[in-house]
């Protein structure tokens, strides 16, 4: 994803007119013939039997699948992008488990030097102004558009997950959570933020006299928070734990708020607030990068930081004394890239300009921050404590390994002539299949921001050329030559490319299957044979969920698996190294990040030598054939 390339950049204003197109509904022939060979050789010959039959029945014509197709395509012509309300809701706000870990991902910025409490509050302050800053060009549609990189680089795309940023909120629900989103005139525009600390919440506004707060201001209201924190009376219950828990707990436990009229007030202030900004206690622990990935993903549990959160905001920014800092987001709004977008305009607000620091004397009056107020009983006390130990489960479960791998980088995979991302994918592979002796059900979030309020696809990286070069690599017969092993990566690497191609161009498989059955359930329809299958039951558990997630400042990305027996493995490649962030549970027996960490580094190292094998063979043949005399003709 690049800027505009053009000598007068591009706003977001300019994109209204510019009207991208709707994300396509696919040939239903070609989404069943791709569905049966992504699984084919992950499923054992006699269940792959049964699928076939089944999938064959439903694209028979005038079967079933015919009239969902059709539905399909009125739901297309009606709507602005037919998949996206069906997949929101079965991506996040269906989903009953925790935020943390199991769906926020978080940017983990570089360690910084604090040499005092007032150093980390002038940072808080400064990063604030960043994010006023950054609200500004949103509100006036002045951010530069994004264009696409990599495949089919150059094509403008959506703006509209920008307009989320601040202003969603996600509210637990019992079944199914709803997320609000206030697109509406400046005048009710969030005028305030929620400034976490010690586990207590402060309305902080940013508005005083009709005239926005400047950086001094803002840092005097830090320090009267933080006196406020430190002065409370009483030892105050860390209500903010209720939102790390599962979504229907919480969903209850709000409940059981909103009873009392003072908690419904502090509700509606956090609900209505533009961003929360945590100021974490030390945590104790060596800030290397895992660490301050973990302390990032859950806070470190009740004992450190992990209540000093309110995870329904999509925006909570994290700023520890100790220096470790970064951002937290709930995902149902927008993508990553959008997390780094913002991150990385505040990182280069940060570093960039000069403190915008006033003198003291210059402060307007205007009045103190407030203190969030909160009536208990004992069955909310209950709550919290169960919250609690649900996190802490949590917490100690979260296998998380950052790793990065210094040997090279995208400028070795490129002068490959292959395409980095397709590359670390069929890395990712081979790690895979050196652990487990076989492929699974892998996901990359391919975007379709192509296409109008476009989010994502998914590209499914276990494709059978992978399985055939992670079982060259790792054959113990040592039966396959180099050139055949070459001719398998480069296969391989083809695959991933054009399913990637495919996915980015609304051609995928994964959103038309779940629009088909969606469709079927709006009618009242039996559920389709097709989708009570055990392999598309099985084809939706990723065990492999993956992203790469690239930065230009330097910082990561991270989040938790997606299953109890998975992986999460996300990526920033560099010109000269690779970070990986691995994730998995301690609980699962079967995975281990370490192994998995251990597998990649040895995977990468082999394919770097079957390249640069393969050059040497190349040069050497070139060099022969010119020596005999023989004109040389060179291959693309």
């Amino acid at each position: 994803m690049q800027r505009c390339p053009s000598r007068r950049k591009k706003t977001a204003r300019d994109q209204d007119s510019q009207m991208l197109p709707k994300v396509p509904v696919p040939p239903l022939k070609q989404t069943l013939d791709t569905y049966l060979k992504c699984v084919q050789h992950l499923v054992k010959e006699e269940q792959f039997k049964k699928t076939k039959a089944m999938v064959e029945k439903f694209g028979a014509p005038g079967g079933v699948g015919e009239v969902l197709q059709k539905k399909l395509l009125e739901r297309r012509d009606k709507t602005t992008n037919w998949v996206y309300d069906y997949w929101l809701e079965d991506m996040y706000l269906n989903n009953r488990l925790a935020l943390p870990v199991n769906s926020s991902p978080v940017m983990v910025f570089p360690k910084q030097t604090f040499r005092d409490h007032k150093d980390a509050l002038r940072f808080a302050a400064r990063l604030i102004t960043g994010v006023l800053d950054y609200k500004a060009l949103i509100d006036a549609r002045a951010l530069p558009v994004d264009y696409a990189r990599g495949q089919l680089a150059g094509t403008p795309l959506c703006m509209e997950q920008y307009y989320r940023l601040f202003n969603s909120y996600r509210y637990p629900g019992l079944k199914t959570d709803t997320l609000k989103v206030q697109i509406n005139a400046a005048s009710s525009a969030p005028k305030h933020i929620i400034v976490a600390c010690k586990n207590q919440f402060f309305v902080l506004d940013i508005v005083a006299n009709s005239k926005q707060l400047n950086e001094t201001e803002i840092l005097f209201q830090l320090e009267k928070i933080v006196k406020m924190a430190e002065n409370a009376k009483e030892e105050l219950l860390p209500f903010g734990i209720l939102t790390s828990d599962g979504r229907t707990e919480w969903a209850q436990a709000r409940d059981a708020l909103t009873k009392d009229q003072t908690n419904r007030d502090s509700l509606a202030l956090i609900e209505s607030c533009l961003c929360v900004v945590c100021l974490d206690e030390p945590s104790g622990l060596e800030p290397r990068d895992t660490n301050r990935a973990l302390l990032m993903l859950h806070g470190g549990g009740r004992e450190k930081n992990g209540a000093n959160r309110w995870y329904d905001k999509s925006m909570q920014f994290v700023i520890g004394m100790d220096g470790i800092c970064g951002v937290v987001c709930d995902h149902s709004p927008f993508e990553g890239i959008v997390m780094v977008q913002c991150s990385e305009y505040l990182m280069k607000y940060i570093t960039g300009s000069p403190s915008k620091m006033a003198k003291a004397s210059s402060i307007r009056e205007f009045p103190s921050p407030r203190r969030l107020l909160w009536n208990c009983n004992p069955h909310i006390q209950g709550l919290l404590a169960a919250s609690g130990d649900r996190l802490k489960r949590l917490v100690d479960n979260l296998d998380m390994d950052v790793f990065k791998f210094n040997v090279y980088g995208k400028e070795f995979i490129k002068k490959q002539r292959m395409s980095p991302d397709a590359f670390i994918q069929v890395a990712l592979q081979l790690a895979f299949y050196k652990c487990n002796r076989r492929l699974v059900s892998t996901y990359e979030s391919a975007s379709i921001r192509r296409f109008q309020d476009g989010r994502v696809d998914n590209i499914r990286s276990a494709t059978p050329e992978a399985l055939a070069f992670v079982q060259s690599m790792t054959d113990e017969r040592d039966t396959f030559t180099d050139s055949e092993k070459n001719r398998r990566l480069r296969e391989a690497i083809n695959a991933q490319t054009n399913y990637t191609i495919a996915a980015i161009t609304g051609m995928a498989i994964d959103n038309h299957l779940l629009g088909l059955l969606r469709i079927a359930k709006e009618l009242n329809m039996e559920k389709p044979e097709i989708f009570c299958d055990e392999t598309y039951l099985a084809s939706n558990q990723f065990i492999l969920s993956t992203s790469q997630v690239p930065t230009t400042v330097e910082m990561f990305c991270c989040y938790g698996p997606v299953v109890p027996n998975g992986y999460g493995a996300c990526y920033n490649p560099q010109s000269d190294h690779i970070i990986f962030c691995v994730s998995s549970f301690w609980e699962n027996t079967e995975t281990s990040s370490a192994v998995f960490v251990k597998a990649l580094n040895e995977g990468l190292l082999e394919i770097r030598d079957l390249c640069n094998r393969s050059s040497a063979v190349a040069t050497k043949l070139a060099d022969s054939s010119q020596g005999a005399g023989r004109p040389h003709i060179s291959g693309k």
